[in-house]
């Protein structure tokens, strides 16, 4: 004779998760089963070219006016006034009736593609016919919080997921023993929100990015300390994970203890796997200048890049490098001066990575992205510098299935606005998850009874860029 035995709730939280065959079991069991199931990876919703993304984030905002879109007529009326036909424009600093401020550059047509790129990115250059240029971005972002959180997450406001987070959501981890998702800043400098930049909003903690340190050890206590012993490490987090659970048993919608347990458990698959991942020293001289570590100037972001492909040969899903970090990219006076300084630095590491991918057969199944959280004005800021401009700019994508060797939409003839093509950072996110094989549509999580969605219903993807077997 068998015995059952009913406990009674003991809050109502217990209730709800109790009573009726448990109506906030239900909802816990689908979040945490498309959890478990994100994990160890989903299928895509379509075939998919892009298994993976390095997303080469320049943070700050970089002209576009200097660097991939090529103005002639800005030279032209360089000293004047911005035409009426124009209209005023809301900037960040006010300078919408300042002088037009030429370009200094010296632009080159390259490639079969004949692609406008300026001397800053010289190397880029050479790589023109793998690049998807899109020169009729537009942001909601106007300052830089707004802009750098808008670009990553979606939104001008903090608290949703990152698109790495999305992204890792959707599509789960190839390796169980690394991060799905990757974030390496070139100093120890704090980007703009910091971390919410790569957080993962009202989704378990389990998804927000891993951030890797640019000096040193890219991995903090990857190693044992000394006398202890794998064995002896597995018992401690073997002893400690049934703490935790046993705590958390009463409280299952405790995403962040859930996430934290897992966490650990990374940790420590990581010591036997990610210390081979971002080992350097496995790499060739001839690599290593590929990548401008032979440089001083390029030498930090060469060892970004070459970390970000070993990252996704191993499995990484997302990787996201960030330059300037702490908005150096911003040039409100001396554009020319910043401006150069970090374009040398980032030039050669980016074309090597992309030279790097190609030889290796891996550029194809990796979607490199380019590009900033706004682009700068036409009009000048205190003379030599150019202000914030959300409302047209550009960024490039390669491999991962882009039609490359093209340009794609436009800004007006002074770069103001885009006007032809205008794709919203909520399209450029639907394109993104698009060519990683996701419908972002059908890419859906449920919070507050909201099924919220990374665009907030208001992205299409822009399947033009697209090669024709994945459009």
């Amino acid at each position: 004779m068998s015995c059952h035995r009913y406990d009674l709730p003991t809050s109502r939280r217990d209730f709800l998760q109790t009573a009726g065959g448990g109506f906030g079991a239900v909802a816990l069991a689908a979040l945490m089963g498309g959890q478990a199931q994100a994990s160890s990876g989903r299928l895509p919703h379509r075939a998919a070219k892009a298994k993976s993304v390095i997303f080469l984030f320049m943070e700050g905002g970089p002209s576009h006016l200097d660097t991939f879109d090529y103005k002639p007529l800005l030279n032209q009326l360089a000293g004047q006034t911005l035409p009426p036909s124009f209209g005023t424009p809301l900037t960040a600093a006010g300078e919408g009736k300042s002088p037009l401020l030429e370009s200094k550059r010296a632009w080159k047509q390259h490639g079969q593609s004949g692609l406008w790129v300026s001397d800053w990115f010289s190397h880029v250059g050479k790589h023109a016919d793998d690049l998807a240029v899109i020169h009729s971005c537009a942001s909601s972002g106007i300052n830089h919080a707004g802009g750098v959180c808008s670009m990553n997450t979606g939104s001008i406001f903090g608290g949703r997921p990152s698109l790495g987070a999305w992204a890792s959501y959707g599509l789960g981890t190839e390796n169980q023993n690394l991060p799905s998702f990757v974030v390496i800043k070139d100093s120890e400098a704090t980007v703009v929100n910091g971390v919410r930049n790569w957080g993962s909003g009202f989704m378990p903690a389990v998804y927000q990015g891993v951030e890797l340190s640019s000096d040193g050890s890219p991995i903090r206590y990857l190693e044992n300390p000394k006398g202890v012993d794998r064995q002896r490490q597995r018992d401690r987090l073997d002893f400690l994970g049934g703490l935790n659970r046993d705590f958390n048993a009463s409280r299952a919608s405790n995403t962040e203890l859930d996430a934290r347990i897992k966490s650990f458990e990374l940790a420590y698959q990581m010591q036997a796997e990610a210390p081979d991942a971002v080992d350097l020293s496995k790499e060739t001289a001839a690599t290593k200048k590929l990548y401008g570590m032979d440089n001083k100037t390029t030498a930090t972001f060469g060892r970004n890049c070459l970390l970000a492909r070993r990252l996704v040969e191993n499995g990484v899903r997302f990787v996201q490098l960030y330059s300037g970090a702490g908005s150096k990219w911003d040039s409100h006076k001396e554009i020319e001066k910043n401006h150069a300084q970090l374009s040398h630095s980032v030039d050669q590491p980016i074309a090597g990575l992309l030279a790097d991918l190609k030889s290796r057969g891996m550029l194809e199944e990796t979607l490199v992205i380019w590009g900033g959280e706004f682009g700068r004005t036409p009009m000048s800021e205190q003379g030599d510098g150019r202000d914030h401009n959300p409302t047209g700019f550009t960024m490039w994508m390669a491999g991962g299935g882009v039609k490359a060797g093209q340009t794609y939409g436009a800004t007006d003839d002074l770069g103001l606005h885009a006007v032809k093509d205008r794709l919203h950072v909520h399209d450029i996110h639907a394109t993104i998850l698009h060519l990683m094989g996701i419908d972002h549509t059908q890419l859906i999580y449920h919070h507050k009874g909201r099924p919220e969605r990374i665009d907030q219903n208001e992205g299409h993807p822009f399947t033009r860029l697209l090669g024709s077997e994945l459009a």
